[in-house]
C-alpha cells in the first residue's frame, strides 16, 4: 500500500483530554492540535483549562472546549461526552490522562488514601472510557489512549496505591482492546517513565532521588510532556489503525535496562 500522507493528520477530528489543563496532559493536547486536532480539555481547574485553551487556540488554530469536572467523583461523565458531542458533534480520540497521588509508606496508607488515588486514577478512568466508548461506538470508530506508567510493572517506594491503579490500567487497556474491537475502536496505552510536573515534583525534590532515576535512565535523561504527546498523536492518528491492547513504555529505556 502507497504512503499516506494523512497517516499522521487529525484534521476534522475531535479529541477529548482529561487532566489536560497542565503537565503531561497538556503536552499531549498541544501535540494533538498541532496535528489537526479540535480539543475538549476537561480539569478540576477553569483557571488552568482557560490558560491552555487560549494557549491552543493562539499557537495552534484549533477550536477547544473546556470543561471544569472533577473525575474522581462517581457520574458525570455522560454529560462530558454530550457536552463534547453538542459542541463538535464528534468525539474520535479520548485521552483517559487525568490522575493523582499520595506519597506515603505502605503501612501508613489509610482506606480514604487508598480510595482517593483510585477513584480517579482507575475508575475515573474506567467510566470516563466507557461513556466515549457508547458514543463511539455510534460512529463505528474511535481511539481510546489510556495513560499507564512506568509503576505499571516496576515497583516504586512510597506510592503503592499509584502503583495499583496504574497496575489496573495494565490491565483494563488489555481487556476493553479485546472487547471493544468489534466497535471499531481501538484501545492501546502510553506509560511515561519519569516526566517532571508539577504533579511529580516530589520524586525530584531531592538530588539524589535524581541521580539514582538517571542512573536508571540509558538514554540519561528525564521525559518531556511533548515526549509522551507524540506516542499519543501515533495512537490516535489513522498510522496505528491495526495496533490495539498495546502498552507503549515512553522511559528513556529502562524497561529495556
Amino acid at each position: 500500500m502507497p504512503y499516506e500522507s494523512n497517516a499522521f493528520s487529525l484534521e476534522n477530528k475531535v479529541s477529548l483530554v482529561t487532566g489536560g489543563g497542565r503537565g503531561i496532559g497538556l503536552g499531549i493536547a498541544e501535540v494533538l492540535a498541532g496535528a489537526g486536532s479540535d480539543l475538549v480539555l476537561v480539569a478540576r481547574s477553569e483557571s488552568q483549562l482557560q490558560s491552555a485553551a487560549e494557549m491552543i487556540k493562539e499557537r495552534y488554530g484549533r477550536e477547544v472546549e473546556t470543561i471544569s469536572a472533577d473525575l474522581s467523583q462517581v457520574g458525570g461523565y455522560g454529560a462530558i461526552v454530550e457536552q463534547t458531542m453538542d459542541r463538535f458533534g464528534r468525539l474520535d480520540v479520548l485521552v483517559n490522562n487525568a490522575g493523582s497521588n499520595i506519597r506515603k509508606k505502605f503501612l501508613e496508607f489509610e482506606p480514604e488514601d487508598f480510595d482517593a488515588v483510585l477513584a480517579i486514577q482507575l475508575r475515573g478512568a474506567y467510566f470516563m472510557a466507557q461513556a466515549a466508548a457508547r458514543q463511539m461506538a455510534k460512529a463505528g470508530s474511535g481511539k481510546i489512549i489510556n495513560l499507564a506508567s512506568l509503576t505499571s510493572k516496576i515497583a516504586v517506594p512510597n506510592i503503592s496505591a499509584y502503583g495499583a491503579a496504574k497496575g489496573g490500567i495494565f490491565a483494563l487497556t488489555k481487556s476493553m482492546a479485546v472487547e471493544l474491537a468489534p466497535e471499531g475502536i481501538n484501545v492501546n496505552a502510553v506509560a511515561p517513565g519519569y516526566v517532571r510536573t508539577s504533579m511529580t515534583e516530589a520524586a525530584f525534590s531531592n538530588s539524589d532521588t535524581q541521580d539514582w532515576m538517571l542512573s536508571r535512565i540509558p538514554m540519561k535523561r528525564f521525559g518531556s510532556p511533548e515526549d509522551i504527546g507524540y506516542a499519543a498523536l501515533f495512537l490516535a492518528c489513522p498510522a496505528s489503525d491495526y495496533i490495539t491492547g498495546e502498552v507503549i513504555f515512553i522511559d528513556g529505556g529502562w524497561m529495556a535496562a
